[in-house]
């Protein structure tokens, strides 16, 4: 049994974790009715508690936004440009702040939480250079008239983002939004208010007009259906699970908004025979701790072909069995612990339910200690296709192994699941990643490693795992219309 034998954050919980506030029309407001507290999943502490938006707040924050759109979409491009990089460079500077910020309120380790802020520093800088890209047609026509297609900025966003990548996913949805030249309502999870708050202090002290971009807390189905159906907000995305976003859809439909929705992932990780299994094992084990397991593209369904099956579960079960798990601030830390009290009882669930139907526990699958959210990086063997391991999305450190005889199988575990957003495969067959390319239903398929997509390649997943792409060529496009102007020099 692994222990925990430090928790260093605790130094830091009082000296670094600052005041959380909600962010309306260019002000900070602390004094409001507390809604929850951040808790520190390493040791269980408050950190500090949440304000609760009152009626009154959103109805000021829609007004807010519906300025700062006026002012943000008649600012010249370029313009706009100059203050989104100058917020970059001061999320750069302040990187080391912000990552202990993020380590306190998620628990990923403070190396994940740097890497994490760097990237999305990228997203940001994408989505800026993107938008004095954001080129128009002229159709050809006859003399004396014109056919134009023109892009503009949608409207005022709201953009709701997870706890589990509380920078990245901020990043990406006002990125895009502010490059596009609209402004935005960002309402982040309540377990990781404080990321979000030091990203919007860098774009105010960037320089960004009073409304453009704001941040609301408190009851999120009270801020979801006001803000929704208020005629002001014009787009809502949401990145987080599959069941809410089906929930906040229904409620944009109703309204008529389009959305922008990446939801939640199940990935499949296909192995062939005869690949290095010794280096996908250690690559595997990378890849299934990455953000502690709480990525909606984390690997979990392991599909294995029964030639390499047994070589693999047991040099993979060897390689998590190494991984120190501890509090995020220690530097000997792999893994950190789970982000809340939800997901280690979904942890602990989804072993005991596949042990009953059959699986064996090939390594780890219990919870380290009796203080903070720490849980094993675990391997599942044997496991039923019936079982919670293999048909919900685990959203934790838990890896689920089935051996199969060949592709054909392969494929159809692969694709037998409602959602499809990230997967995997490791193969010497150019035939078979040929195969894989065409067949596997996911909106992103890495073969030979376990990347996801950077700021120039779409990210968003296919079935039930959401609606549009964030990033790559296309980023902006959810953020803008498209208006046809069709011109006469003069009256016929």
């Amino acid at each position: 049994m692994r222990e925990i034998t430090t928790r260093p954050s605790e130094a830091f919980e009082k000296t670094d974790y600052p005041p959380v506030g909600m962010y309306i029309d260019g002000e900070w407001i602390y004094d409001r009715e507390t809604w929850r507290m951040v808790r520190n999943p390493s040791t269980e502490n408050d950190l500090g508690p949440v304000p609760k938006a009152t009626d009154a707040d959103l109805d000021r924050v829609l007004q807010a936004a519906q300025k700062g759109f006026l002012i943000w979409r008649n600012t010249p491009p370029n313009e706009r440009v100059k203050i989104i990089r100058k917020a970059v460079a001061l999320i750069r500077e302040r990187i080391k702040d912000i990552a202990r910020i993020l380590t306190l309120e998620n628990g990923k380790t403070l190396s994940a939480a740097e890497a994490e802020i760097d990237r999305c520093c990228n997203f940001i800088e994408w989505d800026a250079a993107e938008s004095v890209r954001s080129y128009g047609l002229i159709v050809p026509s006859e003399a004396g008239s014109q056919k134009l297609l023109l892009k503009q900025p949608i409207g005022p966003v709201l953009a709701l983002t997870p706890w589990n990548v509380p920078m990245s996913s901020a990043a990406r949805k006002c990125g895009a939004a502010l490059a596009a030249g609209c402004s935005v309502i960002l309402k982040p999870a309540v377990e990781t208010p404080g990321t979000a708050c030091a990203m919007v202090k860098c774009f105010e002290d960037a320089g960004l007009p009073a409304g453009v971009l704001n941040l609301v807390l408190g009851d999120s189905g009270q801020i979801s259906t006001t803000l929704i159906g208020s005629p002001i907000t014009r787009l809502v995305t949401f990145t987080g699970s599959t069941e809410v976003g089906k929930h906040l859809t229904e409620l944009a439909a109703r309204a008529m908004k389009p959305v922008l929705m990446e939801l939640g992932g199940n990935a499949p990780v296909i192995i062939g025979e005869g690949v290095d299994v010794d280096r996908v094992a250690v690559l595997s084990a990378e890849a299934k701790t990455r953000a502690n397991g709480l990525i909606c593209a984390s690997a979990s369904r392991f599909i294995i072909h029964e030639s390499v099956y047994k070589r693999f579960v047991d040099r993979f079960a060897e390689a998590l069995s190494d991984y120190r798990v501890g509090d995020g601030f220690d530097p000997a830390a792999q893994m950190g612990p789970l982000a809340n009290s939800r997901r280690l009882e979904t942890a602990r669930e989804m072993v005991l339910d596949a042990v009953e139907r059959g699986g064996r526990v090939a390594t780890g699958g219990n919870q380290i200690g009796n203080r903070g959210y720490y849980f094993e990086p675990t391997v599942l063997a044997d496991v039923p296709l019936d079982a919670q391991a293999m048909t919900i999305e685990p959203f934790n450190p838990i890896a689920a192994c089935v051996s199969i005889p060949d592709m054909e199988a392969a494929i159809k575990i692969a694709n037998s699941v409602d959602v499809g957003l990230a997967g995997y495969a490791f193969t010497n067959s150019l035939a078979e990643s040929e195969r894989l390319q065409r067949e596997v239903e996911v909106g992103i398929l890495s073969i030979n490693h376990f990347g996801t997509p950077d700021a120039d390649t779409p990210f968003g997943g296919v079935k039930d795992s959401g609606i549009g792409r964030e990033g790559g060529p296309s980023a902006l496009d959810a953020y803008l219309v498209q208006k046809t102007v069709l011109l006469q020099a003069s009256l016929r």
